[in-house]
């Protein structure tokens, strides 16, 4: 497979989790706006959410460099 088309893939795939991760951190502060006792709560929801989409991320590194192998 073309380097460069492998590129434009795994750019493609980081910016799904970079949109997931402010939609996460901006729900928790508009949560905590609203409902400020729920703080801890949602901070870890909102960390445990994070690593999950942090990982798509890495996934799309990997198969990067699969893809130009």
């Amino acid at each position: 497979m073309n380097k460069g088309l492998a590129a434009i893939g795994y750019g493609l795939a980081a910016i799904g989790p970079g949109i997931g991760v402010g939609l996460i951190f901006s729900s928790v502060i508009s949560g905590t706006a609203r409902q400020p006792e729920a703080r801890g709560v949602l901070l870890g929801l909102a960390w445990t959410t994070f690593a999950i989409v942090e990982v798509l991320a890495l996934i799309g590194f990997v198969v990067y460099f699969i893809a130009t192998a």
